[in-house]
């Protein structure tokens, strides 16, 4: 696995196509003609606060929990790892876009930010096919118990 794979994975790709599709958005905003969420502008700045440090908690979950000196070098099933394979791009698909659609007060975020869990449910597919040659039979069993972006409770 090279170095950059092993250490960034999709991320960049990934921000970068959160980014265009946030623009996007932007643009179709007034185009769309869509409802705000809530005129209430201090419930949606208490929100996003909450979810805001929701994804900064998970963040540093997740590099307590798989520093970047030892990514791609090791399966870690535990710490934030227990419940997300991907706790890093959960904290901002799951968290973090979630509250930034609220704040923004346009039913159009919220598509967004539904919209991305697929987007990144496809642009993560090569990093876990080159988990699954790493680790070929631990990691298909932690699949099978673990969410992507959500965690199976259940």
């Amino acid at each position: 696995m090279k170095t950059y794979d092993r250490i960034f994975g999709a991320g960049p790709r990934g921000l970068l196509i959160s980014l265009l599709a946030l623009i996007a958005a932007w643009k179709f905003e007034s185009l769309l003609g869509f409802s705000t969420i809530c005129d209430n502008a201090l419930v949606r700045w208490f929100l996003f606060l909450i979810t805001l440090i929701a994804t900064l908690l998970l963040v540093i979950w997740s590099f307590w929990s798989l520093p970047p000196a030892i990514r791609g070098k090791t399966l870690v099933t535990t710490g934030a790892f227990k419940y997300f394979r991907h706790p890093l791009y959960a904290s901002f698909l799951s968290f973090f876009n979630f509250g930034l659609a609220i704040l923004l007060n346009n039913w159009v975020y919220i598509f967004w930010a539904v919209m991305l869990h697929g987007v990144w449910h496809l642009n993560i597919i090569k990093e876990e096919e080159l988990m699954m040659q790493e680790f070929p039979k631990e990691y298909v069993e932690y699949c099978a118990t673990t969410g992507r972006f959500v965690p199976r409770l259940w």
